[in-house]
């Protein structure tokens, strides 16, 4: 038996196993392949503050390893999800991390503030911070390409959410210096942070030679992406751990399919791992990849998978 429970910033959890923002919807969906509550935590579809159509189909697109999308945060808004989603994620007992954004700073407040208000905020373990989705039309939202910005949405945020409720700033990996906006949120009052979101790609139809896109770009995620994911992860968690910046728990998230993706991302320093778009070709894919994932720390010989987390910069190969 292996103890697979995380800690994330005062948040116990069962085991480190999560969905990714926007790729399960707000929980009912998946329900019907496995019962939400047996991961360590839910990841809600982006909220804003008001109802958002999204963007223009198509708004997927298919590449090697990978897909692009365009959806363009839709959603109802957070009135609603505060009034009917997250209830019912509360009925079915996930601990929810629900992920947040805005079209400018004070908006990210706004969302937050009605967030703690809600009466399931009980079922809240954390709230992630989207300061880094690149697939909207508007490229000011990705505020974690600047560090005065990254700082200023999570100051807001930790300002509007009760003490003590753990905050993941999300970062993009489409910085020159991702060590840098690490450092930004965390001095802005993030608890941890999530790496990474999807990286800003683009695909042209070669039989219609246009962009596939309705929205000319979106977002690459998939298998494509993990290499990129566990080098961020790594970077930040060797300035963690060479005192450059404060110490904090680390979500990894990118590419992850099988216990042995999670795997690399938890040696590179995640205390957690998002399951994201495995899910569209195998929707019970978060609740197998926690399975191998034990059996993976297992065969290793631990009896903690917090033994495991970081452990590759402890066995770095030196010349």
């Amino acid at each position: 038996m292996v103890d697979m429970s995380t800690n994330l910033a005062g948040a116990t959890l069962p085991n480190p196993v999560m969905t990714a923002s926007g790729c399960a919807a707000n929980g009912r969906e998946l329900h019907r392949f496995f019962p939400v509550s047996e991961l360590g935590a839910f990841v809600t579809k982006t909220v804003m503050r008001d109802p958002r159509s999204g963007r223009g189909t198509p708004r997927m697109a298919e590449t090697a390893s990978g897909m692009l999308n365009s959806i363009g945060l839709q959603g109802p808004g957070i009135d609603v999800f505060v009034a009917e989603d997250l209830p019912w994620l509360e009925s079915a007992g996930a601990r929810v991390l629900v992920s947040i954004a805005g079209n400018t700073a004070e908006e990210f407040g706004e969302v937050a503030d009605r967030l703690a208000a809600g009466p399931a905020f009980g079922a809240v373990v954390g709230v992630e911070v989207n300061i880094s989705c690149p697939n909207v039309a508007n490229r000011g939202l990705v505020f974690a390409c600047d560090a005065a910005s990254s700082e200023r949405v999570v100051s807001l945020v930790r300002d509007r959410l009760p003490a003590g409720t753990p905050i993941f700033a999300k970062l993009t990996p489409d910085v020159t210096d991702i060590v840098s906006i690490a450092a930004a949120a965390l001095a802005a009052g993030a608890d941890g942070l999530t790496m990474i979101n999807t990286l800003l790609g683009m695909v042209i139809d070669t039989d219609r030679l246009r962009p596939q896109l309705a929205g000319v770009t979106g977002g690459l995620s998939g298998p494509a992406v993990r290499p990129v994911a566990v080098r961020a992860l790594f970077q930040v968690t060797a300035a963690m751990r060479a005192g450059a910046i404060p110490t904090a728990p680390l979500i990894g998230v990118g590419g992850v399919r099988t216990g042995r993706d999670a795997l690399e991302l938890v040696a590179a320093g995640a205390s957690a791992v998002q399951v994201g778009t495995a899910t569209f070709n195998d929707p019970a894919a978060p609740r197998r990849v926690l399975d191998e994932l034990e059996a993976e720390v297992a065969r290793h010989g631990f009896g903690r998978v917090a033994d495991v987390v970081g452990i590759a910069h402890e066995r770095l190969v030196r010349p």
